[in-house]
């Protein structure tokens, strides 16, 4: 038998995890490898699941957990000439449920990764390419360029700061702590500031009145989009991808009309369903090298067993954290 997370009512996620037993998967068959799963993030998306606000609707319940991550080769099946036991690979492609200490995922969509740290592979996934195309897909940027985020803290925003560093673009970091200012700074972030009803008269004062941002990117909604509405330039753009106010989006119609802001959204599950598998192939090789040679580097707060998971997800949604919190199958 081995262990699994999953579900069987919506909720708060520490309240309603569920720790299972699962029959052992056995062999891996024709096309097929046995992993095990050496860690996975605990994200944003995945507290909603657990209380039934992600996607478009609540999925039938009960629902086996866990997104992203990375594990091991165990066993390569009949047919599987370009994966062997010991190599390590991304699990997102394996689907949802990768809380478990061992699954069977088909060889083809899965392919080995380079030496680094394993913890921040099992975070290779989702954020930074979801920061990477927010930064590329919406906005015409050139070197020099203004952009501004909120929520950046999070692990998605550490890589809007490097990834646009790294392109010649200077950001601005909205947090709601001031003293999350040196750690953003060091990472490279232009500036940083505590988000309120004055963000426009702070990002003026920062990228002066003709020179502000042209591109937005939301994690919050709420109010907290029109304020980043209120502080990009006219025909500026916000892209949101995250709902942690747990409102809608607002956004004032003069800024609409008159300035011409637009509001898009992004989903790195869509671009995974539209996009041509040589584009999310070269993309991820891409951010895999910034991760091995420590471009991209999330700080951890935390790893726990799956024996802990209550405890994990209860830890991953408490404010104030200054790291990730991730699932660690194997962990005794």
């Amino acid at each position: 038998m081995i262990k699994a997370v999953r579900y069987s009512a919506f909720g708060k996620p520490w309240e309603v995890a569920e720790l299972i037993d699962l029959p052992d998967p056995g062999r891996p068959g024709e096309g097929e490898v046995l992993v095990d799963v050496e860690a996975s993030p605990i994200n944003p998306a995945d507290l909603l699941q657990f209380e039934g606000r992600y996607g478009a609707a609540p999925p039938p319940l009960p629902v086996m957990a866990g997104g992203e991550g990375v594990g091991i080769v165990r066993e390569a099946g009949p047919g599987v000439t370009h994966l062997k036991a010991g190599d390590r690979v991304l699990l997102l492609f394996a689907g949802r449920g990768n809380w478990r200490h061992r699954l069977i995922a088909k060889a083809a969509r899965l392919f080995p990764l380079p030496p680094a740290d394993p913890l921040q592979l099992a975070m290779l996934t989702v954020n930074p390419p979801t920061a990477l195309l927010m930064l590329r897909n919406f906005v015409d940027l050139a070197a020099g360029d203004w952009v501004i985020q909120n929520a950046a803290n999070s692990g998605v925003g550490h890589s809007v700061i490097v990834l646009a560093r790294r392109r010649g673009l200077r950001s601005i970091a909205v947090v709601r702590r001031k003293e999350l200012a040196p750690e953003l700074t060091a990472l490279g972030a232009n500036a940083v500031l505590v988000d309120g009803p004055d963000l426009a008269e702070q990002v003026a004062a920062v990228t002066g009145k003709d020179n502000r941002p042209k591109l937005a990117i939301d994690a919050v909604a709420g109010e907290a989009t029109a304020r980043l509405a209120r502080a990009l330039a006219d025909g500026g753009v916000i892209v949101n991808y995250g709902l942690l106010s747990g409102q809608s989006c607002v956004m004032p119609p003069g800024d609409v009309v008159f300035r011409d802001i637009a509001l898009r959204g992004f989903w790195l599950a869509r671009w995974f369903s539209t996009a041509q598998p040589e584009e999310i192939q070269r993309t991820y090789a891409d951010l895999i090298a910034l991760i091995a040679d420590g471009t991209i580097h999330v700080e951890v707060e935390a790893t726990y067993p799956l024996e802990r998971i209550r405890e994990a997800l209860a830890h991953a949604a408490r404010e104030g954290r200054k790291g990730k919190i991730l699932i660690t199958p194997q962990q005794a």
